[in-house]
């Protein structure tokens, strides 16, 4: 069912953006990289009815303990905004982990969920590793990925993820 809620909102949000690709003629979109699944379908839907726009991807604004800046940051009271940089903090292990020759993603995904769990009290929704040309889950990590997490602190549900090249 959240696949489907999902998908239902790509939908909308490749509507809209499609319309104003037609309203406002431009040589280049940017978006940002923590909504890199909006991203994704938004460069794909481009290709596929061959807009003639570049894509570009910026880097994720972070406040000074790295949680990813968003709107929804101040619904999160003193204590969950405090625990809300561990999601930076889990991407960070992953990074390391990766540098350090980790090629399991199950690994690295289970890393991560540990050092969450016992790091703060959020209710994790998912952690997903993917390539980042198919957006397809992957088992053994090679190339240009994405690490991507989402999870609940309270009521609000915070996303933020990574970009990484594995040789």
């Amino acid at each position: 069912a959240r696949a489907c809620a999902w998908l239902g909102c790509a939908v909308g949000v490749a509507t809209v953006v499609a319309k104003l690709f037609n309203i406002v003629p431009a040589d280049t979109a940017y978006f940002g990289q923590k909504d890199a699944q909006q991203a994704f379908i938004i460069k794909r839907m481009a290709r596929d009815l061959n807009i003639p726009i570049k894509m570009k991807i910026v880097s994720t604004a972070r406040e000074n303990d790295g949680l990813a800046m968003s709107s929804r940051n101040v619904y999160l009271d003193r204590d969950q905004r405090r625990e809300a940089a561990v999601l930076f903090k889990s991407l960070s292990l992953a990074k390391r982990l990766i540098k350090c020759g980790e090629r399991d993603a199950g690994k690295v995904t289970k890393a991560i969920k540990c050092f969450i769990e016992k790091n703060s009290s959020a209710k994790i929704d998912y952690v997903s590793i993917v390539d980042t040309d198919e957006f397809k889950n992957i088992k053994t990590l090679k190339g240009r990925i994405l690490v991507a997490i989402a999870a609940y602190f309270g009521k609000t549900r915070l996303i933020d993820n990574v970009i990484l090249k594995v040789r």
